[in-house]
């Protein structure tokens, strides 16, 4: 799958108040704006960006970052074990 297509389209790219939370908790971060954070780590170069069924997949840093492809939602993002 064309990554660039989640690429051309990162300005879409949200979440939910739920989402928000459930990143935070999952990745412990501590930053106001979790959405900003998930970009910024979905552009570097260096991100494994595929796509399987509706959601896009996007892995760096030990984190795995779950995006649907159709609302651009950000689903969840978790750490790679």
């Amino acid at each position: 799958m064309n990554k660039e297509i989640l690429i051309s389209n990162i300005g879409k790219v949200h979440t939910t108040e739920m989402g928000i939370d459930r990143i935070k908790k999952n990745l412990k971060l501590d930053t106001d704006d979790v959405v900003e954070w998930c970009k910024k780590k979905v552009l570097d170069e260096r991100c494994n960006i595929y796509k399987r069924g509706k959601n896009w997949y996007c892995e760096i840093d030990n984190v795995k970052i779950t995006i649907n492809s159709y609302s651009y939602t950000i689903i969840t993002a978790h750490t790679i074990k």
